[in-house]
């Protein structure tokens, strides 16, 4: 029986796989093409539906040409995708970006309108002609002539760094709708381990970093073998092999590989579970930019739109850095380790203020995001919030030489440098 963790590699595999799909398509392209050939061979279509031999295999060979043609093209805009996000965004978008839909759907067409266009020239000859083929090909060239462009419009708007920001905030945004799920079926924090010596320590058996959990899955086992399990790594981390990642407590240990079995393990990490990982990319594209060799602040203040929202988003879930899961008696079974307010807090901003000390825009860009999130985070989460206006107006501090420039850069503006100024007197 195939385990979790082996069915979730296989589909992120294939959610991830850029030929899984537009194999799928051929395939499909090949079935159509002959229910297209029973079709001609039992109607017969009126005279001006009907083609000749030569028009036919014309049609249907530059149908041919034009499918492999426009495949090429989009392999090449693939290419020049990864160029560009490897040198100005972030190359942890790229996974993103092979999951995208309509790119899929655009060489699944491709595919299906060559496969089909295929299977019937060769069907071409001096006693049939696939008159009905022939006019459907004709019509996927066209729906593929229009795919075409609806991919490039959406590659043209979409490679742009507050698009691919405004991409991942809303991935971010969809794990945390699943992270209140887990909040809410787990119980409070719990503080410590479970008392006394774990009866087994599992270590990892290969490299990798936790892309998932299947929590119900551990309870199941913890449940079945009246355990404590307690990960020891959380979702995001990179484990080596004998790295330990989960502790057993009680008198029964469940058996080992079914224990990795609820653990996927991959070479880089996921947005499945790890809202962390979509801060990670914007910080990414934020410090970038910031960089000497792009000196781009305004590409920083747009992602930290982006940052804002999301740290508003997780203002609003339990984070208490380790959850609980427990069985119907309410006892514990499961700790699971998670990040705390103030670790999204620091992966968020700490990169940020220390590459962006000199740029005016984006310490005052800032300073209005922590000024939102001082107004609008829970009063237990207000004490992190006022650190990081600390450690900014220090960095500020240091980074400019007079007052009047200080008093610049810590005065807060939305917009970094332009908004509207409520100190000013009409």
């Amino acid at each position: 029986m195939i385990g979790w963790a082996a069915r979730y590699r296989a589909r992120h595999y294939v959610r991830s796989s850029l030929w899984v799909l537009p194999v799928l398509g051929g395939i499909i392209g090949v079935l159509l093409a002959q229910i297209s050939a029973t079709l001609d061979r039992s109607v017969q279509l009126p005279e001006q539906w009907q083609y000749t031999q030569d028009t036919a295999t014309t049609l249907l060979t530059t149908i041919v040409g034009a499918m492999v043609g426009l495949l090429g093209l989009v392999v090449t805009i693939g290419v020049l995708v990864v160029q560009q996000a490897t040198a100005s965004l972030s190359p942890r978008f790229m996974r993103l970006w092979y999951r995208q839909r309509l790119q899929k759907a655009v060489l699944a067409t491709f595919a299906g309108t060559f496969a089909f266009a295929f299977s019937n020239l060769r069907r071409v000859n001096n006693t049939f002609i696939p008159d009905i083929g022939v006019t459907v090909a004709g019509v996927a060239c066209s729906a593929s002539l229009i795919m075409l462009l609806v991919y490039l419009d959406n590659f043209t708007h979409n490679l742009r760094p507050v698009a691919v920001a405004s991409l991942v905030a809303r991935g971010g945004q969809r794990v945390l709708a699943d992270m209140r799920a887990v909040a809410h079926a787990a119980t409070e924090p719990v503080a410590s381990d479970p008392a006394g010596e774990p009866v087994l320590r599992v270590g990892a058996t290969r490299a990798g970093a936790i892309q998932a959990v299947h929590a119900p899955g551990l309870l199941a086992l913890a449940e079945r073998h009246d355990s404590t399990l307690v990960m020891t790594c959380g979702v995001g981390d990179f484990v080596s092999p004998g790295v330990i990642v989960f502790e057993v407590y009680g008198d029964f240990a469940p058996p080992t590989d079914e224990l990795l079995g609820c653990l996927a393990l991959g070479i880089e990490r996921t947005l499945e579970q790890d809202p962390g990982f979509a801060v990670r990319i914007l910080v990414d594209i934020a410090i970038r930019a910031l960089s000497p060799a792009v000196n781009d602040p305004t590409t920083a203040v747009q992602v930290l739109n982006h940052l804002e929202t999301l740290l508003r988003a997780l203002s609003t879930v339990p984070l208490p850095g380790r959850y609980t899961l427990d069985d119907a008696a309410g006892w514990h079974r499961v700790v699971i380790p998670g990040r705390r307010w103030e670790d999204y807090l620091d992966l968020a901003l700490t990169e940020i203020r220390e590459y962006g000390a000199n740029s005016t825009q984006v310490c005052r860009r800032l300073g209005a995001l922590l000024d939102t999130l001082a107004e609008t985070v829970p009063a237990d989460r207000l004490a992190s919030v006022g650190q990081q206006q600390a450690w900014l107006a220090a960095s500020i501090e240091r980074s400019f030489g007079d007052d009047d420039a200080r008093a610049r850069a810590g005065r807060s503006d939305r917009q970094g440098i332009g908004g509207r100024r409520d100190d000013v007197v009409a």
